[in-house]
């Protein structure tokens, strides 16, 4: 009997601490880096085997102008361009967050797993958008599956990020810690994505009309957000260290004052 309450005990202790056993980092990285490559020559080979002009249609239809065939494509170009766009900045993103990660542990890569399952699914998100892009039936389901996809896919790296912060002395560097000096610009790149999507999403059910253009907007849009967002981190710490600073200063000069006052006037 004895023993077989130690074994139970045992049993709930491996099982309440297995998520946070530590994992190889570089193993979750080495297979990251490996699945959005795969991604990224998916979509590469989507766009080179579906969207070239046949060459009789370029000589019949558009007399033989081969800008001309290709504007007809358009679209799935810029379907194309804004799906590679969301793959590269997500890849980014993920590079950022582990450069800061110093040990990975089983949870992390638990939720690796399921945002780059997310990943695998853009692919699926551009043939979504190129195909159903003239057709106003299927334009804003179409553009909502790509959303929540995208959605998803970076919401689960936003976890990673959160369940590291849980455990920071063991598992983040320095700087990416609570007050830390790229703690607020990883809490905003990581918190990006999400945000967008999210509201790309409704703005497709508020404004069906402009669905592909919301969309596709956002694809565009969001590698400049990444610069501003930078700018705006820096400029508003910078702001914030320079009010502390005369804070500081304030009291200092205050406390220098009383400092050289003798203790008569101190005490009127």
């Amino acid at each position: 009997g004895q023993r077989g309450e130690e074994e139970e005990h045992h049993s709930l202790e491996t099982f309440t601490f297995y998520l946070s056993e530590p994992l190889s980092k570089e193993r979750v990285e080495a297979f990251s880096d490996g699945v959005y490559a795969i991604v990224a020559t998916l979509l590469i080979l989507d766009i080179c085997e579906d969207n070239v002009p046949d060459s009789r249609e370029v000589e019949e239809k558009f007399h033989g102008s081969l800008l001309e065939a290709l504007s007809e494509y358009g679209p799935n170009y810029l379907a194309y361009f804004g799906s590679f766009v969301t793959i590269g900045l997500l890849w980014f993103v993920h590079h950022s967050l582990f450069l800061y990660v110093t040990k990975a542990t089983r949870l992390m890569g638990l939720l690796n797993i399921l945002s780059l399952a997310f990943i695998g699914g853009l692919p699926l998100a551009y043939q979504l958008t190129s195909e159903f892009a003239e057709k106003s039936h299927n334009e804003i389901e179409a553009i909502q599956v790509s959303c929540v996809i995208t959605f998803f896919a970076s919401i689960f790296q936003f976890a990673i990020w959160t369940t590291a912060l849980l455990n920071e002395e063991e598992t983040l560097h320095a700087f990416a810690r609570y007050g830390g000096k790229e703690h607020a610009f990883m809490f905003a790149k990581l918190a990006l994505y999400p945000c967008v999507s999210l509201g790309a999403f409704f703005l497709t059910c508020l404004l069906s009309e402009f669905s592909t253009a919301i969309f596709h907007l956002m694809q565009i849009v969001i590698p400049f957000a990444f610069l501003a967002l930078r700018i705006f981190v820096r400029i508003s710490l910078t702001a914030i260290k320079s009010v502390m600073s005369l804070s500081r200063r304030k009291v200092v000069l205050l406390e220098e004052e009383e400092a050289c006052l003798s203790p008569n006037e101190t005490l009127s």
